[in-house]
Order: C-alpha cells, then structure tokens, then sequence
C-alpha cells in the first residue's frame, strides 16, 4: 500500500511539473482568445519563449533574469501577431501558422550566430535553473486571471471584446486597444510556458523542444471552455498523460516489450479524444476569429 501511495503521489507531481508550461500557454491563450482573436500561435511563442530564457540564463547565470527576458520576447512577437490579424486584418490562423513557422526556422539561425551550433544552447548548471518556482507561478497566475477576469471593470472589457464589441464600444472603450493588449499578454504568458521548459523541466533550448505542447495547451483552453480553472485542469489532465506515457516506456506485455512509440504518442491520442468529444460541447466567445470593421 505504501508503494502504491508514493508511486500515485510521484506521478502526480511529475505530471505538475509537465503541466506547467502548458499552463502559461494556455492562459495566453485565454487572453488572446477571450478578446476575440484566435491564437495558434503558442507553439511560436513558447519556442521564443525557451530560446530567450535559456540564453539569458545561461549568460547571467539567472534564471529570473532569463524568464524576465522571455516575457519580453514573447510580447514582442505577440506584438508582431497582433499587427497583422488586427491592424491588417489578416487570416488569423495563416499569420499563426506562419509565426509558428518563423520561430522555428529563425531559432537555429540565432543558436548559429550566438553559439556556432544549430542544435541546443549550452546547458545550464543546476544552481543556474529553476527547482519548483514556475509550478508555484503558474497556478498563481490562474488565480490572479481568474479574479481579474470576473471581478474588474478591465476584466469585463476582456469578455465583452470577444463576445459583444458593440456594447463595448457603446461604453466608450476600444474594442482595438483590448485586443492589442490581449494579443501582446497572450504571447509574453505563452513564452513563460516555453522558459519554464529550458529552465525548470530541461537544461538548454533544443529546437521543437515543445513538442506540440502549444496546441495541447489549445487543447486545454477549448476543453475548458474558454475559462481559467477548468483550463487548469485540463492542463493537469494532459500533464499526467505526459508523465505516465514517460513511465510506461520499456513495458512489457508478456515477453514483448510494447514500441515506445506506441507509449510516446499517448498525450496526442489523449488530446485527440478529449477535443473530439469535447469541441461540440465548448460554447467559444461569439466574434472569435471576426476582424473588427
């Protein structure tokens, strides 16, 4: 019995630990998508997100400093995003799909230029990394969204701006200006997700090192039905996954070992299911996806 206690209590908190990137992307997702814009870019996010944090870190031997500079680049390629889907009024899942693309080709360009490598950034020493302080920000971050987005007159801008822009502009507030400001946090919280990933579950940046963890983080959002804490624990949900599928590899079924790709694509026929079973059910804000006039 005392094995089986410490061996549910060890997966639990290593399917937190795989979680918490998903978190982050998930609420910049939230923000994003609550004001009305449709966000695929997340995976783009975190990827800059682990590309600055593991950089910085590695250079300031601070691992705050390095999410600190991840805050920042994320933002700056949210701010990139938002110029063409609100400015231009461009395709929105295009112009995500192509951030998505452009971070992943412009990562190994700059791990060149710094490094002469296009493979991973150096490793960081474990004094330089972060232990457990990204779990503990990320559920307080769903916290401070979750009073923010339901008790504040800002909040309420949030959720007007996605499903009524009329009456939002009728109140004398810009419908532009909440959308730019969402847009900008959604992809400075994403790229937390991604720092979390080189500094806390890993050492360096390595490319892709997401692994489709922006879309499983999409996944969540849409399994959450657009609100914090049920996101939160769909993100939960799909971080076990994640671990167990980490535990189960080099099982055995009688005297045949099961493939371990088989085990490795667990958490994408988990999120699968759950959005094909789920998606119909998820009521999405009314204009998400609608450029303003």
């Amino acid at each position: 019995m005392t094995e089986i206690l410490l061996l549910t209590a060890s997966l639990g908190l290593a399917g937190l630990r795989m979680a918490t990137p998903m978190i982050f992307a998930s609420m910049g997702g939230f923000v994003s998508e609550r004001s009305g814009v449709v966000n695929i870019a997340l995976e783009g996010f975190m990827l800059t997100g682990a590309f600055a944090a593991a950089v910085i870190a590695y250079h300031t031997h601070s691992a705050w400093l390095g999410w600190g500079g991840a805050l920042l680049a994320g933002a700056a390629v949210g701010a990139l995003y938002g110029f063409f889907v609100i400015t231009l009024k461009a395709d929105q899942i295009v112009t995500g799909t192509a951030i998505n693309i452009l971070t992943a080709g412009v990562m190994p360009f700059l791990t060149k230029i710094l490094f002469n490598s296009t493979g991973s950034t150096p490793g960081l020493p474990l004094a330089d990394r972060f232990s457990f302080e990204p779990l503990i920000m990320a559920f307080i971050l769903v916290a401070v969204l979750t009073y923010w987005y339901t008790q504040t007159h800002s909040g309420l801008w949030l959720q007007f701006a996605g499903e009524h822009p009329g009456a939002l502009l009728a109140a004398g507030v810009s419908v532009r200006k909440v959308r730019w400001v969402s847009v900008i946090a959604s992809g400075g919280l994403a790229a937390l997700g991604g720092a979390s990933l080189s500094t806390f579950l890993a050492s360096s940046y390595s490319p892709m090192m997401t692994g489709g963890r922006g879309f499983m983080a999409l996944a969540a959002l849409i399994f959450g039905r657009w609100k914090p804490l049920p996101t939160l624990g769909a993100c939960v949900f799909f971080g076990l996954t994640d671990a167990l599928q980490i535990r189960l590899q080099g099982v055995h079924l009688g005297t045949m070992e099961v493939p371990v790709q088989f085990i490795q694509i667990l958490p994408y026929v988990v999120t699968i299911i759950a959005l094909a079973g789920f998606f119909g059910k998820s009521q999405a804000p009314r204009f998400l996806g609608k450029a303003l006039e």
